[in-house]
């Protein structure tokens, strides 16, 4: 079956937690399945090494991750308004799928994490796009007739799903929080089904 990669960094687990909400919203579209992957830290040491798998959650993403994908949705934490190092690192070496566009067509969104609710969430969201587009990926927001949109006093986008975790990551998921993850991955997932089934 098709699948969606969920491919997220996660400090202190809230943006893990996003991509967990991500991928039951993908496996409520018939057909569809997640992928979840997630990226290494970046060290300052260059000659520092790291383990080839992690000690837990998913596995670490490899380039054939992103060629066997229907779909991609990307996570990260804010970093002064921007993606994290880690991600933005791993992004950077697929420029071999760019050069022969594996991703062009491809439905793709985009999800974060802040401490405060002025964190540079939006940002963050647009940073994450910025290589989606290059890859010719289209690029799905979460719309206004998404119910929690309008009723979140939390986090959450029309540019993605975002989540407030407290300034030492202790808050979880609201209820609406959680269900705009799972609108995001629906509406990838449906995006993805519907485009493969018009491929000739």
């Amino acid at each position: 079956m098709p699948e969606i990669l969920v491919l997220y960094y996660s400090r202190s687990g809230a943006t893990a937690d996003m991509a967990r909400q991500i991928a039951r919203g993908i496996g409520e579209i018939a057909r569809m399945n997640a992928r979840i992957r997630t990226v290494p830290p970046v060290s300052v040491q260059s000659e520092a090494a790291i383990p080839a798998v992690p000690e837990d959650g998913p596995p670490y993403a490899d380039i054939e991750d992103l060629r066997e994908c229907a779909g991609l949705i990307l996570g990260s934490p804010t970093r002064f308004g921007n993606m994290a190092a880690p991600l933005k690192h791993f992004l950077d070496g697929t420029s071999e799928l760019w050069l022969n566009g594996v991703l062009a067509g491809k439905p793709a969104g985009v999800f974060t994490s802040s401490s405060s609710i002025h964190g540079g969430q939006e940002t963050t969201l647009l940073s994450m796009m910025v290589p989606l587009l290059h890859h010719g990926m289209l690029i799905m927001g979460l719309p206004y007739t998404e119910p929690a949109l309008l009723t979140t006093r939390s986090g959450g986008t029309p540019y993605g799903p975002s989540h407030v975790a407290g300034e030492r990551s202790e808050l979880p998921l609201t209820e609406e929080e959680a269900e705009l993850c799972r609108a995001l991955g629906r509406r990838v997932a449906a995006t993805a089904r519907q485009l493969e089934s018009t491929t000739p």
